[in-house]
């Protein structure tokens, strides 16, 4: 069974599709290609993806899980990521929630070990919020022809996302009881 399709735990007979949104905060294009290809392997194991800038997502609610993307600058998380975080904070508590950056333009563990630190504290300001996956992966400088983007490990990380909701139960099922009133009618 496909990753993000689950119905074990609701002990539905028919596979209920999770639904996720993919949000980034990109200001030169690299974050949304990173999150393009994690909807994109999302998809590829079930899951029905919304990808979206984070400064257009305006409700959240009906996701059973969220990835939200955001580069690193001058040592802050995106604006936009930020922005997001916050406004959807009550519904990320509740659904499985993913959380990547895009740092280092130094293939060095130091810089890497910066870049995790710079994430951290941005989600420590919104501490309702904890994510079940973080990722800090290599940065792109344009200018300089740099890209430390490790495509099999952003992908895998998605995989891994994915698979984290196949148990989850789908915010999108309804479940309606159907009541049949009978009446003592008397026949005789």
């Amino acid at each position: 069974m496909a990753a993000c399709v689950g119905a074990a735990q609701i002990g539905l007979e028919v596979p209920v599709t999770q639904r996720v949104l993919v949000a980034y905060a990109s200001k030169r294009g690299s974050t949304r290609e990173v999150a393009d290809a994690v909807a994109a392997t999302l998809r590829e194991h079930g899951c029905e993806v919304d990808l979206e800038p984070a400064a257009e997502v305006k409700d959240a609610e009906a996701y059973d899980g969220v990835v939200l993307g955001g580069a690193l600058y001058r040592g802050r998380w995106h604006r936009g990521a930020r922005r997001f975080l916050r406004r959807h904070r009550r519904r990320l508590a509740r659904v499985p929630t993913a959380v990547l950056a895009l740092g280092p333009r130094r293939d060095e563990a130091e810089a890497f070990e910066r870049s995790r630190r710079q994430l951290e504290r941005a989600l420590a300001k919104v501490p309702d919020v904890e994510p079940v996956a973080t990722a800090v992966f290599g940065g792109v400088d344009r200018e300089r022809g740099i890209d430390f983007r490790d495509w099999d490990a952003i992908r895998a990380w998605a995989e891994s996302f994915g698979a984290r909701l196949e148990d989850q139960p789908s915010a999108n099922v309804t479940f309606t009881t159907a009541v049949t009133s009978f009446r003592n009618v008397d026949v005789s």
